[in-house]
């Protein structure tokens, strides 16, 4: 059994964009969403895409409007929601973010999404990448039919620290050597417990507190399918940057790396 993990934030992190819209868009559909819901939704997919999460409270409301729309539909409801948007999530999985899945998998760590978003919609998406799971939102379920109400904690802000947490002493990963991927300074509680935290395509607050921090920041770029990562001491590609750092190396040695910046900046 691994001894550490790597846990991936889904929105604007794993993948490009938020999943609330498709989610929105299959749950309009499937009756359990109605066209303000979705205008409302998109509203702030839109937001979030240009913003990120703010931690404002923002993805709570949404998530509570959500979680009272699908009182009374069943288990197998939202499984079919999961299963519609499955082909939509998984094309907008950033090619950097699959390399750096296969690199904590090449060196034994397990791979998690943790995310705010239905489990139902997460746990698919984790497995087919080959993930080891997923962490996301549960509804109380009774009699096979949602209740309206949470059926655990809500995987956001402090929620998702505690629920690495508690994955961590179930699975016996030491914190200490596990690594965390984020855009968004909501998720700061989780990036904060790990050893090895990594802002992706931040938002301003979270880049001033990696900046501030000495966390790694790496800014992917999907159009181009390259990505650049920022630290301390200079530019360079993500294929040195994020692949020694994945790969537990240390960092420090300038000259080598000014050396790499000045040759990826020439090509």
């Amino acid at each position: 059994m691994a001894n550490a993990a790597a846990f991936f934030d889904l929105d604007r992190t794993l993948i490009s964009g938020a999943s609330a819209f498709p989610f929105g868009v299959e749950a309009w559909r499937q009756g359990l969403a109605t066209r303000s819901d979705i205008a409302k939704w998109g509203v702030a997919a839109l937001s979030f895409l240009l913003a990120g999460d703010k931690g404002d409270g923002a993805s709570m409301d949404i998530r509570s409007e959500f979680l009272a729309r699908i009182e009374g539909a069943s288990v197998s409801d939202l499984d079919l929601i999961g299963q519609a948007i499955l082909p939509k999530l998984v094309s907008r999985v950033r090619p950097e973010s699959r390399k750096l899945v296969a690199m904590h998998h090449e060196v034994g760590r397990d791979t998690w999404i943790v995310s705010a978003s239905p489990h139902s919609i997460v746990e698919p998406l984790a497995a087919s990448l080959a993930m080891t799971g997923a962490i996301g939102t549960e509804g109380e379920i009774v009699d096979g039919m949602f209740t309206g109400q949470l059926g655990g904690p809500f995987i956001y802000g402090p929620g998702k620290a505690q629920a690495i947490e508690k994955l961590a002493f179930d699975r016996g990963y030491d914190l200490d050597l596990c690594y965390a991927y984020s855009d968004s300074i909501s998720d700061l509680p989780m990036m904060e417990i790990v050893g090895h935290p990594v802002a992706v395509n931040p938002d301003s607050e979270l880049a001033r507190v990696a900046r501030e921090r000495g966390w790694p920041i790496v800014i992917f770029a999907r159009k181009t399918k390259r990505a650049m990562a920022f630290s301390g001491v200079g530019v360079m590609t993500v294929t040195a940057a994020v692949t020694g750092y994945a790969l537990g190396r240390r960092h420090g040695r300038t000259a080598a790396l000014a050396q790499m910046t000045r040759s990826n900046l020439a090509r």
